[in-house]
């Protein structure tokens, strides 16, 4: 959601942590990197889709399916950047059987051998850093600054094969096929997030974008492609919900992955800015309820107030711009609906909640809103039942290890050696080294 309610009840906050510890670091070193200016190339309302983005055996591939082509649009103008070309069922089989064939070789290849093709890849990533960003932009709506840590991310996420033993012992092993499919708001981050652990463990992939933002995970299969992985390890079809469903019930893919005290005020109120305002709101883990102690509620209202204020919206290309365009005008209209319901059942806006109209011309046919800060007075932090992440901001240590326990939050298992056990099966294997004893 684009906006965020305040509560005079706990003292928790939702931050976004991962993202609040990249952007922090990033903000400790010079704002523009030296080489950002030199190679910048696109600029908005520039930009023309012209090449193929489905994607299997090798290289792009243009769709066949017989059905309504949908616009892709740029968030920040308006703009149609390229129809969606969806697969339909002949076509996913077709991307399934290259991922088959390639799934044999990889699942055979050494640990080792896999790590060298996936660390050049990450290392084809650091290269076109800016190039990826910028396109990430144009389709996403997210400012610059974020694209750029979001494109370290996808690269820096590290997974380990676990090592096979001798004698008796427990070895992992690939599962096959997998389907990733991914969301508009992280779009190549989400697709190297899925893929990376799925290939390292020796899986194959099929990714389905989403819909609305199908431009980068194209640029990610032709670097693992660049990188040495064989062709039709990595492959993507786009399409909407006909296509997933296709994915999901194939009868080759072996798995689907798809995809939110007393404290230092100037921390907490840094911590919920942070928490909801990062890629204009839309993160699955945004931090949509902050419950702030009664004592420094009205100190962290005014700062929280005053500061959402002062963001700077407008041409998400910009080194300036702090907060681009949503991701489509249907979602802007849902999301100013919301704040008229949270209006209608009681809420105060603080500030923002209205469309923003950008002075330059070739935005105004964007997808823009100022952020908002509603309150009210909400029961507990776990009255939802849709709680990807929760955080707290206090300076007491026994009072935050006391209200995390209480805290439900988390159904994702991205980023972590658990990924491994999600990506890989367990199998059992007894290596007799002297004569066999029987019975018989």
């Amino acid at each position: 959601m684009y906006m965020f309610q305040l509560s005079a009840k706990l003292g928790a906050t939702e931050p976004f942590l991962s993202m609040l510890h990249r952007l922090a670091t990033s903000l400790r070193r010079p704002a523009v990197p030296p080489f950002a200016a030199a190679v910048r190339c696109l600029s908005s309302g520039s930009v023309d889709i012209k090449v193929p983005l489905n994607f299997w055996a090798g290289k792009r591939r243009t769709s066949q399916e017989k059905c309504n082509k949908e616009n892709v649009y740029e968030p920040a103008t308006g703009r149609v950047l390229c129809p969606l070309e969806p697969c339909g069922a002949a076509e996913v089989n077709q991307a399934v059987e290259a991922a088959k064939s390639a799934f044999g070789h990889w699942s055979k290849m050494s640990g080792m051998e896999r790590a060298k093709i996936m660390i050049e890849a990450a290392h084809i990533i650091e290269r076109r850093r800016e190039e990826i960003a910028e396109i990430e932009v144009v389709n996403n709506g997210k400012s610059i600054t974020e694209a750029r840590l979001d494109v370290d991310s996808a690269r820096l996420c590290q997974h380990v094969q676990l090592p096979g033993g001798s004698f008796a012992y427990t070895r992992r092993e690939p599962l096959g096929v997998c389907v990733g499919i991914g969301a508009w708001n992280y779009p190549f981050q989400i697709a190297a997030w899925k893929s990376a652990p799925a290939l390292a463990c020796g899986n194959s992939m099929v990714f389905k974008p989403s819909p609305v933002t199908p431009v980068t995970a194209v640029l990610l299969a032709e670097i693992y492609a660049m990188a040495g992985a064989p062709e039709g390890l990595y492959n993507v079809v786009q399409g909407g919900q006909e296509t997933g469903s296709l994915l999901c019930h194939h009868p080759d893919v072996a798995k689907v992955s798809f995809t939110g005290s007393d404290s230092d005020v100037e921390n907490a109120v840094k911590g919920a800015l942070m928490a909801n305002f990062l890629s204009q709101g839309q993160v699955c883990s945004n931090g949509t309820r902050v419950f702030v102690h009664k004592d420094i509620l009205p100190e962290f209202v005014e700062e929280v107030v005053k500061r959402t204020r002062a963001i700077e919206i407008g041409d998400p290309l910009l080194e300036s711009t702090r907060m681009g365009a949503l991701v489509s005008r249907s979602h802007l209209e849902r999301v100013l609906s919301f704040v008229d319901q949270a209006k209608k059942e009681g809420a105060t806006v603080l500030c923002g909640g209205e469309p923003f109209v950008p002075s330059d011309p070739k935005l105004r046919g964007g997808y823009y809103m100022t952020p908002c800060v509603l309150e009210e007075v909400l029961l507990r932090a776990n009255d939802t039942d849709l709680g990807l992440a929760a955080g707290v901001f206090t300076s007491d240590v026994k009072r935050a290890h006391r209200v995390v326990e209480h805290l439900k939050a988390g159904i994702g298992r991205e980023n972590g050696q658990v990924t491994i056990e999600h990506y890989s099966q367990l199998k059992s294997v007894y290596v007799e080294m002297g004569d066999v004893d029987s019975l018989f």
